[in-house]
């Protein structure tokens, strides 16, 4: 989680506060190739405000914290890394959502305050309390998240010098800055953003998400943020997050690592168009509502995925046929999260017996006999054996593009699966083995 250069003039004082409507980034590498050729727009949403600004956590000369400020009221909803040595913002996070009542949000780039024993955990609470005195709220409905570099001391005081000035310079939209201000090996900031109408009143949903490496997530992905103006409780708000997040961020994999970080935050401040109280996630009338979210939270995780470390092709892995669904998504993470199906579609080798390795190690029940693997249109292996009609021609330019499918049926039952991973190149070990430098 290495921090991303983020160059661009500051404010009043040493650490720089920059608004966040200024976004000025520039990228330590060099731009995915599947980058998104141009950025969305993120409307004003009301409620929230927004600022970024340079505390040098880590880095000098580059935005790395963000602060947004949410209206008295705000609902919101969060799920986390199940990971055992989670870091202090996400243990502070899991202690306060059940409340379901925020006010600001604090997130820093360049130190994951993660493995830092008791400090860190007194570090993010400095940082909830301060930013609860300048906003004029309760510690606890201040929300914080963390990136960066694992087991170094939190500079919190850098973060809590530079709040009052963040607080003021606070406004709406500036999603764009926001998105840069939490990069780290990133080389491109994540948006997305849809709308919904909930009994004919019209809403927004504003998505934020960083991510590149270390990226297996068990609950949600390493840093998401997603903002609406829709009137909904803490709880409605968590059902409609927790079924989301399983077709999208947990079906996303770079490279099999689960980060200690990983935090997906869902702010509803209630301040759009007015509609009648919802209480129930099962309400139809909030299924646009969860049609937008779940489009934005897709789309994040995909543009996660595009910008894997080192990344020079996206790839869909369908796997059905499977005793379950679960059984079918966890054969589809063994071939996603294979070095050697990664590395074999790296170099544009249509190497299907890996497919085939990795379907058998997965644990899940598998017949030889009736499995059958295409590489896009191709059939390239079918009842136990290479398909009658395999052209390797035809195989190859199946893995030649920047994005590749693979799909897989296991001819046992009738569970199904689809996850999302990247190639595996040379330049995810020069990102990873300098990482710290």
């Amino acid at each position: 989680m290495r921090a991303q250069i983020a160059q661009g003039k500051g404010s009043r004082n040493m650490a720089k506060p920059k608004s966040a409507a200024k976004p000025a980034t520039k990228s330590a590498h060099a731009v995915s190739p599947l980058a998104p050729r141009t950025f969305p727009n993120l409307p004003p949403l009301a409620g929230v405000r927004l600022s970024t600004g340079e505390a040098g956590v880590r880095y000098k000369d580059r935005t790395d914290v963000l602060l947004a400020v949410f209206s008295p009221g705000t609902q919101v909803a969060g799920v986390f890394t199940r990971s055992k040595t989670a870091s202090a913002p996400v243990d502070w996070c899991k202690q306060n959502v059940a409340a379901g009542s925020a006010r600001a949000l604090v997130v820093n780039s360049g130190n994951a305050n993660a493995f830092t024993g008791r400090a860190g955990y007194d570090g993010a609470r400095q940082i909830a309390e301060s930013t609860a005195a300048i906003v004029g709220c309760r510690p606890s409905e201040v929300f914080m998240a963390s990136t960066g570099v694992i087991g170094e001391p939190l500079p919190a005081a850098k973060i809590t010098k530079i709040l009052g000035t963040l607080v003021e310079e606070g406004a709406a939209g500036g999603f764009r800055a926001a998105a840069e201000a939490i990069m780290t090996t990133d080389t491109y900031p994540k948006l997305a953003t849809a709308q919904a109408t909930i009994d004919g009143k019209r809403v927004t949903v504003n998505g934020i998400a960083k991510g590149s490496g270390m990226i297996a997530p068990d609950m949600a992905t390493m840093l998401s943020f997603v903002f609406t103006d829709a009137n909904l409780p803490g709880v409605v708000l968590q059902e409609c997050l927790s079924a989301a997040v399983k077709p999208s961020f947990n079906s996303i994999t770079v490279d099999s690592d689960t980060s200690t970080s990983d935090t997906l935050l869902l702010f509803a401040t209630g301040k759009g168009a007015s509609h009648p109280s919802i209480t129930k996630a099962s309400d139809r009338r909030l299924n646009e509502f969860r049609q937008a979210l779940d489009k934005v939270l897709l789309n994040l995780a995909l543009q996660v995925v595009r910008d894997g470390e080192g990344a020079q092709k996206m790839i869909r892995i369908d796997v059905t046929g499977a005793e379950s669904d679960d059984a079918a998504r966890r054969i589809a993470l063994s071939i996603a999260n294979s070095p050697l199906v990664k590395t074999a579609v790296a170099g544009e080798d249509a190497n299907w017996g890996r497919v085939v390795m990795a379907v058998g190690k997965s644990g899940e029940a598998a017949d030889r006999d009736k499995l059958k693997i295409s590489f896009g249109d191709q059939v390239v292996a079918e009842n136990g054996a290479r398909a009658a009609r395999y052209n390797e021609a035809a195989a190859t330019r199946a893995v030649k593009g920047r994005e590749v499918e693979i799909a897989v049926d296991l001819g046992v039952g009738k569970g199904k699966a689809r996850v999302w991973t990247c190639d595996l190149t040379h330049g995810y070990i020069d990102i990873n083995g300098s990482y710290r430098s």
